[in-house]
């Protein structure tokens, strides 16, 4: 009788055992893929200092997107360019019209950021507040849409970027990767499609155009603009005028 009930209790502690191992096991396999993560995602960015990117997370999922639905109209115009073949007038267009602040902060503007969420919460009007180093991390690493899920991967990657990229390259990958027409990445095509010119060639008004449309790519376009779309243009104009060329010696 003894012998039999030892046996039971070891049972019922072998039974109490196995969740505690589940868990052990399961924490250690989460704790690999965390290390991983952080481990080949600041390997990737350090290599993009150096390496150009040959395309990005929303050129990929476009090009999915086309191979999986057979949509023709899917196809990307994409092609790198070297910054000193940018025209500065594209590179300080850019600054003005979506971070006036970017050769300052560190990745994120905290102060916009509580401007936007204080408009948000009196007039329920929803608009962005993130700087180059953002979007440049979203549009080479992530996906679209809005979740915390998303802006904390975001936020990560930005500020590792923020680390261990000059701010001139930060820049010179947001200029490549952008998105300024349904399809047209980056500013050699948009350069070349829109104005047949090369990127260097781009005045301020045609780098101002450009900038316009940043926003929402889709919907504006650059041939045939819109009232509100010229109207930004001039806006883009004057607050490149007023930061001056200096502004980018910063970076």
């Amino acid at each position: 009788m003894q012998a039999g009930a030892s046996s039971v209790q070891k049972q019922k502690a072998i039974s109490k055992k196995r969740p505690l191992r589940l868990l052990r096991a399961i924490a250690g396999i989460f704790f690999l893929a965390v290390c991983s993560f952080v481990v080949a995602s600041v390997l990737l960015i350090g290599i993009l200092r150096f390496i150009h990117p040959p395309t990005s997370a929303f050129m990929v999922k476009r090009q999915l997107d086309g191979l999986f639905h057979a949509d023709k109209s899917a196809r990307i115009q994409y092609q790198w360019v070297d910054w000193e073949f940018i025209s500065l007038h594209m590179a300080l267009a850019v600054v003005a019209s979506e971070d006036q602040k970017f050769p300052e902060h560190r990745g994120f503007d905290f102060q916009s950021m509580r401007e936007a969420l204080e408009e948000r919460r009196t007039s329920g009007r929803v608009r962005g507040a993130s700087t180059i180093t953002q979007q440049t991390a979203k549009n080479l690493f992530l996906w679209e849409g809005r979740s915390f899920v998303r802006k904390g991967f975001e936020a990560w990657f930005t500020a590792f970027m923020e680390l261990l990229w000059p701010k001139r390259r930060i820049l010179e990958v947001y200029l490549n990767i952008a998105e300024f027409g349904d399809g047209i990445y980056g500013v050699h095509a948009a350069a070349r499609i829109f104005f047949n010119k090369e990127p260097s060639e781009l005045t301020r008004r045609e780098a101002a155009l450009m900038a316009a449309v940043l926003p929402s790519p889709k919907r504006f376009s650059v041939v045939t603009p819109s009232a509100y779309i010229q109207q930004r243009t001039r806006q883009i104009e004057r607050q490149m005028l007023n930061l001056g060329a200096s502004h980018l010696n910063q970076i």
